[in-house]
């Protein structure tokens, strides 16, 4: 057998060195080529699911294949994530992540995964602060009359959540844990329960999030006290943000997109690309701003690092609340 002569032999191990890379980076090209699923874990018509249908849609506009909604809910969204994470590696299963499934890590005693540490993040779509309001009835019109009033009532007021680790729940413990005041938390079971009642008097105080509760400030069958967003947010320029009054505080829930652990570079690069072009679009803006929500493009290393931050964040105050999921 005739040896090959020195040089040869170079380029035949960096051919075979630069091999795996040029497949690499064909698989990201090839991709994708057959249909995607973007795992939800709530129900059809919410507003995780609307995000999920929106870029689901620009997608399959954008790279010729169908990216499919399949909602899984229940269990705070870790029947869901828990899917995705255990899911292969190749782009072909996605889930619609929020900071819920962040502080979930800390929140559920059995959970079987660590979301930030078994997920490859890949682009958020925006951020979505929650809106303080009270029923009318009651006489307060703002943030230091509600820290005022409660302190020399304590647990006279009633503050509704949308259940025990929603984000409503998670916004009123870190309000709670900066002021020192107590009202009665009363948890239901989902925002749309804890709202009915709200309108009807039943319970007094909200931390809604603006998706939802954004309607009845408009038409005035809520008083909002303020924001919890860092600065006050354009839908209602009016309403000063908690932090004018308690600074340092703000509480918002990250929407986005993530995969399983080790998902092709290339494949998390082009999908972060295109949410981000989705996110610079004006339809797409105008129905973000609808639900009152704000574009938020990173890439995905910023991602990954603002999906660590939150797990941080939530985790102290789950940990200082004592909270642990039902």
């Amino acid at each position: 057998m005739k040896l090959p002569h020195r040089r040869q032999f170079l380029h035949l191990v960096a051919g075979a060195a630069a091999l795996p890379v040029v497949l690499s980076v064909a698989h990201g090209q090839a991709y994708p080529s057959r249909p995607v699923r973007i795992v939800c874990g709530y129900p059809p018509g919410g507003v995780v699911d609307i995000y999920a249908r929106m870029i689901g849609q620009w997608l399959s506009e954008r790279l010729g294949q169908q990216f499919v909604v399949e909602n899984k809910s229940g269990a705070g969204g870790t029947i869901a994530a828990e899917s995705v994470v255990r899911a292969a590696p190749d782009g072909y299963t996605l889930l619609l992540a929020t900071s819920a499934d962040a502080w979930n890590t800390i929140l559920y005693d059995n959970l079987k995964f660590n979301f930030a540490r078994e997920v490859a993040a890949i682009a958020p779509m925006s951020r979505s602060p929650g809106i303080l309001v009270v029923h009318p009835s009651v006489p307060l019109t703002s943030v230091p009359e509600l820290i005022a009033y409660a302190k020399a009532n304590p647990k006279k007021l009633t503050v509704a959540s949308a259940g025990i680790g929603s984000a409503p729940h998670m916004y009123w413990e870190l309000f709670r844990s900066e002021t020192g005041i107590d009202m009665l938390h009363v948890p239901y079971r989902g925002g749309g329960p804890a709202i009915t009642d709200l309108l009807g008097a039943q319970v007094q105080v909200y931390f809604g999030t603006s998706a939802a509760v954004l309607e009845y400030v408009r038409s005035g069958r809520v008083r909002p006290l303020a924001v919890t967003a860092a600065t006050r947010v354009g839908v209602l320029p009016e309403v000063p943000a908690i932090a004018e009054f308690l600074p340092g505080y703000e509480a918002s829930i990250f929407v986005g997109i993530v995969a399983p652990r080790n998902t092709p570079a290339e494949i998390v690069g082009r999908l972060n690309r295109e949410i981000n072009l989705a996110l610079a679009d004006a339809r797409i803006r105008q129905r973000i701003a609808e639900l009152g929500d704000a574009p938020l493009a990173l890439s995905a290393a910023e991602f990954e690092r603002l999906i660590a931050d939150e797990t941080e964040k939530w985790a102290k105050v789950v940990k200082l609340a004592g909270i642990r999921a039902e």
